[in-house]
């Protein structure tokens, strides 16, 4: 196989699960394509180093991901970390040298990581380099009426679980002699998801349906909407990138007036700027509308705290939208 098609299969979206994105990403490295050089302890079931597998993963959520399945077999070091806008982030001189130390990579993809995008592929010429979203059914993604594909997919819980199976099945392929151990491990987190998720479901509940409208700084929730039942709408759109405009804060503004819409939110990672111009505009129009929180959204909280994991995460979003809006 040519290495120019490798490449181009790895960025690709395919049908097929977990197990055929992260084959392809092997099979670059196990060909040797464009990286040269010595390739052993990084092709195909091949791990031969003797303490525990380096992994660099760019966002918290994948981190804790690959973390819970590899357990005491990976040790796990993350780019990009609480506060930080994935969009937006470009990776250091030391970032590099980070990432060319690792055994492997895991990142998010789906162009979540947009200005990287170049870095990762570069990476996955020379060592496995695994994108666990893009391992998710294309039919179950969302599209977007730009063309793009909203990367955020984290935000419904079980699809999110969904992810782990791929990396199972990257440090599976890739450490195959404690296969056993991803599996139990990979498990044990999916269910640990699995009943995450029916915990969000019954607390938006409590929501009154007409007061179902979350209204954040970027369009980031769409999953979230999706999944559990709420109209979301984000002032930027689903890359931090865009600018929003006049007149999509004015559309907002009345929207939130005309439904008398409690609350609005910010973001952790995202200037608070647009959100507090809606609630000026809210005040214009007669309309007190207050800021219900700060949501965790391309990025968790600080390491040590709840909201650094990400059912800690997902509990504090879902309990700040809660009682703002019902």
């Amino acid at each position: 196989m040519a290495c120019g098609a490798v490449r181009r299969g790895r960025r690709a979206r395919i049908a097929g699960g977990a197990a055929r994105v992260v084959l392809l990403a092997m099979v670059a490295t196990a060909s040797g394509c464009g990286g040269g050089g010595d390739q052993t302890g990084l092709r195909v079931g091949t791990y031969t180093g003797n303490g525990p597998i380096e992994v660099v993963c760019t966002t918290g959520m994948v981190g804790e991901v690959v973390a819970r399945v590899g357990g005491d077999r990976v040790r796990v070091s993350t780019l990009m970390g609480a506060g930080v806008d994935p969009h937006l982030y470009k990776p250091s001189p030391g970032d590099i040298s980070t990432l060319s130390r690792a055994d492997a990579v895991f990142s998010s993809g789906l162009h979540l990581e947009g200005k990287m995008g170049e870095v990762l592929e570069r990476m996955g010429r020379s060592k496995p380099s695994v994108a666990v979203a893009e391992a998710i059914e294309p039919t179950r993604l969302i599209d977007t009426s730009g063309g793009q594909v909203d990367p955020h997919v984290w935000f419904d819980v079980a699809l999110w679980a969904e992810v782990v199976a791929a990396a199972r099945e990257a440090l599976s392929i890739f450490d195959p002699g404690h296969a056993d151990a991803y599996m139990e491990n990979a498990d044990r987190y999916r269910a640990e998801l699995l009943a995450l998720d029916a915990e969000v479901r019954e607390r938006i509940a409590e929501i009154p349906e007409d007061r179902r409208v979350l209204v954040t700084a970027h369009d980031a929730f769409g999953y979230f909407g999706r999944a559990y039942g709420i109209e979301v709408r984000g002032i930027q759109g689903i890359s931090t990138e865009s600018e929003a405009g006049v007149r999509e804060v004015n559309e907002l503004v009345d929207l939130l007036v005309d439904r008398r819409i409690p609350a609005v939110f910010v973001e952790s990672s995202v200037s608070d700027r647009n959100v507090r111009a809606l609630v000026e505009g809210c005040a214009a129009r007669g309309h007190a509308i207050r800021i219900g929180g700060q949501l965790y959204s391309d990025a968790m909280g600080d390491p040590g705290t709840p909201e650094g994991t990400y059912p800690g995460m997902v509990r504090h979003n879902v309990a700040t939208i809660v009682e703002a809006l019902k």
